[in-house]
């Protein structure tokens, strides 16, 4: 999808900031192949230019498979942390074992100063 035919879907916004150390990338909004765009150049920007990246999960309202990708993705190129992750991102996590590989905190200043 590009940009001047394909606008994002309304509600999606992607904040980003400085916090303890960490550069903060804050989703807002559902996330699935179609959304995905602006939270992925969001994430490939700040892995690229921060030591340590925290993603704010709590503003996610809905993810699915892409998502998922997407933060591994993001794991293997820079240090991503992802907090405050909604129950339904955990279980999506648990089921296809990337608990195990992904560092999940419970708020943001966890993830960014841990």
């Amino acid at each position: 999808m590009c940009s001047r035919c394909c606008p994002d879907p309304p509600g999606l916004r992607v904040t980003q900031y400085p916090w303890h150390g960490a550069w903060v990338v804050a989703a807002h909004g559902a996330y699935d192949l179609h959304s995905i765009r602006p939270l992925a150049n969001a994430l490939r920007t700040a892995v690229d230019a921060h030591p340590k990246v925290v993603l704010d999960a709590s503003g996610i309202t809905f993810e699915d498979s892409t998502l998922l990708n997407l933060l591994i993705l993001t794991h293997q190129t820079g240090n991503l942390r992802v907090a405050a992750p909604s129950h339904q991102l955990q279980r999506l996590c648990e089921i296809t074992a990337v608990d195990t590989v992904l560092e999940t905190r419970q708020t943001v200043d966890d993830a960014a100063i841990s």
